[in-house]
């Protein structure tokens, strides 16, 4: 018989919207300071690199700066406004975005998805260590080109990676406030960034109207394929993709602002970086012929375009949009992780909500080793030359493997195939073209971005395995085929009581089976008798205060299946809410008061002691698995040890926790079959033999022969107690296994308990 019942509802319930977090205008604050912080900072670098890989200024003709602008125009539009901004962000998994959360919507189409989604999600977070380290540097960096900066800092390297890694510090300790709150701080700072760059550029871009041809496509594609203009051939798209870099960031953060709001930022953020990009190319064309500034190393054109009463404004300014650029990844990456939790990608890590929004959130864990790697990167770079070289090859990466998934999501679940077609063979040749010029960043530092997204794919992939096998052993069973037994256990005065409420919690929300080797564990590991018999499931929901349970009581009064409903912010100290579960059973009577006999209290509780039983599965050394199976179980289980105990995401690091470890694979490798061999006659005298051989030695002892035998030639060293003591010690081994109850050879059993107790 199944009973439901409800412990607290809250009073008021504030489900998200429909489409998620709504429009508004503070929250527009928030999507300019937490979104746009990477492509905004691109006119930075995007026009100088180009013209640096082109041969400098005096190069930088007519035709070569309508061109450029024009690959720039259209790549932030195609690829930013219309793959993800029009596209992308309509494939939302419950108003989530990301690769991971589109890989969600997909899965079922086919297996093999799951593989571009790992090495997609993988590069971005590998993308998503390296932003922050590089944008900083660059900004701290760019300080020297101010006097008065660059009399503090001078040419010494060390004191940017000093100032470097302290900003970073600063970011990356903030991030626990939240998303909402670090965006109305970021959010008024980045909406003078943008509005700099529209003015800057609208001012300049009237030195040269020309500029605005480069809004024809076909400029662009001139000048990619006509060598006399492009001394860099195809690899200039290395440089024109720096434009788009923020674009999956600008996906993954959809969750933390809503799309809605995406939806009426960006139209302003483009046209800002449009307006500064013109502004430039004006610049260029203006001054191509002034020898002075050719001559000028590390010419940039986005500081050079401005009087020099205004560039110092400009610097700091942009110091603060490169840090801030930061935290589009970071908020990305908590996006990403939490997704690939999800999906059994990743271990449970415990996840903060700082606001009432499930969308923003924080993962300490990730926090740490993104906080703990960036500071490496930049230990490693020293100069923001070296990390730039490694910028932008991962996201390549990501952006073809989204391209995959959202063809797959068009042509399957939108049943849109006229659009899906053309959707994937233009991207992916598009993409394809950004990849294979960003190659040539592989052995200047891009490797390093490969290999933690090597790492990182790693990580996932023992995860994902690891789960798979387990779940080949994984068997549910009816509880109500073990009620009596059960029964007959807390009946039973011959085993004491291991508690009055011994609690498992499991991850199976059935409400009429168990794990086996939850039963094992009660029946066969080692008889645990309890009052009360309590399996726990928490399932948490998409509203950020629910506090329910529902129970089955198997028709008894002291075995209960229990699910407790709680709210993302809601803190997960399960002891505190089965207490209180346990209190309305009794008081419904539906179980038996537990009084304690002894107490401190001069009110004595109703409600017993409280024991939870947490299983983990170990590999037999007998399991029939393969060698490169177990090490990848092995592995699993060294990440899950990383990532923290259960008894720490539940709230029981003060309660009553019982460790206990079970085979993970029932079936095992076939055992040979002992045959018994009777002993052969001469052994029958053993005895004899024995008797005689002690004769000899206390003839030897009392000195009745000259000889002794060679281990007791260190004993003479000492004195006659020692000696004493040893002979006392040969009688009692002798007394105590030869001829006694120890030489009774007890039968071997195989595949039973105490094997597995020895396993453990």
């Amino acid at each position: 018989m199944g009973v439901s019942q409800t412990a607290e509802r809250t009073a008021s319930k504030k489900r998200s919207p429909k489409g998620g977090i709504p429009l508004s205008a503070a929250m527009i604050l928030v999507t300019l300071g937490v979104v746009y912080g990477d492509i905004g900072t691109s006119p930075m670098y995007t026009l100088k690199a180009i013209m640096s890989g082109n041969g400098g200024l005096t190069t930088m003709s007519q035709d070569v700066v309508i061109g450029a602008l024009s690959l720039i125009i259209w790549t932030m539009t195609l690829i930013t406004t219309v793959k993800y901004v029009l596209v992308a962000m309509k494939a939302d998994n419950h108003n989530e975005g990301g690769i991971f959360a589109l890989y969600s919507l997909v899965k079922r189409c086919g297996k093999w998805l799951i593989i571009p989604a790992m090495i997609g999600g993988a590069a971005l977070l590998a993308d998503g260590i390296l932003t922050p380290a590089v944008t900083v540097t660059t900004a701290i960096e760019g300080l020297r080109t101010i006097d008065f900066f660059h009399a503090i800092i001078g040419d010494n390297q060390g004191i940017v990676v000093l100032i470097t890694i302290v900003i970073l510090c600063a970011l990356f300790a903030m991030q626990r406030a939240g998303t909402s709150t670090i965006g109305k701080a970021f959010g008024p700072i980045m909406t003078v960034w943008f509005l700099y760059l529209g003015i800057t550029g609208l001012v300049n871009v009237g030195a040269d109207l020309n500029v605005f041809r480069a809004l024809n496509p076909l400029r662009g594609i001139m000048f990619l394929f006509n060598g006399n203009l492009n001394h860099a051939g195809l690899m200039v798209l290395g440089n024109v993709f720096l434009c788009t870099t923020g674009a999956e960031a600008l996906y993954s953060d959809m969750g933390h602002v809503g799309k809605a709001n995406i939806y009426a930022s960006w139209p302003f953020v483009k046209v800002c970086l449009i307006l500064n990009y013109l502004g430039q190319g004006a610049w260029i064309l203006a001054n191509n012929g002034n020898a002075a500034l050719a001559a000028t190393p590390e010419l940039n054109p986005f500081f050079q375009m401005l009087p020099e009463a205004v560039r110092v404004f400009a610097v700091v300014l942009s110091t603060f949009a490169a840090i801030i650029a930061s935290q589009a990844l970071i908020t990305g990456s908590y996006s990403i992780i939490s997704e690939a939790i999800r999906l059994n990608l990743m271990p449970h890590m415990r996840i903060a909500y700082p606001s009432e929004t499930k969308g923003q959130i924080y993962i300490p864990l990730v926090n740490n080793i993104m906080w703990v790697s960036c500071i490496g990167v930049v230990l490693f770079f020293q100069t923001s030359s070296h990390m730039e070289a490694a910028y932008g090859l991962a996201i390549t990466v990501t952006m073809l493997m989204t391209t995959l998934l959202l063809f797959t999501y068009l042509s399957k679940i939108r049943r849109k195939h006229a659009l899906a077609v053309p959707f994937l063979a233009f991207f992916m040749l598009l993409e394809f073209a950004f990849f294979f010029s960003s190659l040539t960043k592989f052995m200047h530092g891009g490797y390093v971005t490969v290999i933690l997204a090597a790492l990182i794919f790693a990580v996932m992939y023992v995860w994902r395995r690891g789960t798979a096998i387990e779940r080949t052993q994984s068997v549910y069973l009816p509880v109500d085929q073990y009620v009596d037994q059960l029964a007959e256990l807390r009946a039973d005065d011959e085993l004491p009581y291991l508690a009055d409420n011994l609690v498992f919690l499991t991850n199976d929300s059935s409400p009429d089976h168990l794990d086996r080797d939850i039963l094992y564990s009660i029946l066969d590991k080692r008889p645990k008798r309890a009052r009360a018999y309590f399996f726990l499931n928490i399932q948490v929901t998409d509203e950020p205060n629910t506090h329910e349970f529902s129970i089955n009581t198997f028709g008894t009064n002291f075995l209960f299946k229990v699910q407790i409903r709680l709210g993302f912010r809601v803190n997960q100290r399960v002891n505190e809410y089965l207490y209180q579960i346990v209190e309305k059973l009794v008081a419904d009577n539906m179980i038996a008061p537990q009084h304690h006999k002894y107490s401190i209290y001069k009110k004595k509780s109703s409600v017993g002691d409280f024991r939870f039983c947490l299983i983990r599965k170990v590999p037999s050394s007998s399991a029939d698995i393969s060698a490169f199976d177990r090490n990848i179980i092995m592995a699993k289980y060294l990440i899950r040890r990383f990532c923290g105990s259960p008894a720490h995401w539940y709230g029981l690091e003060n309660s009553s926790v019982i460790f206990e470890y079970v085979p993970l694979f029932a079936r095992s490798k076939r055992q040979h079959v002992l045959q018994y061999v009777e002993l052969p006659e001469s052994v029958r005298h053993v005895h004899d033999e024995i008797e005689s051989a002690n004769a000899t030695y206390v003839e030897h002892a009392s000195g009745a022969s000259a000889d002794k035998p060679d281990q007791d030639e260190d004993i003479d060293l000492f004195d006659a107690a020692v000696r004493k003591a040893h002979d006392d010690e040969a009688r009692a081994v002798e007394d105590s296994v030869i001829g006694g109850d120890t030489a009774v050879f007890h039968p071997i059993v195989l595949n039973e308990e105490s094997d597995e107790d020895d396993e453990q």
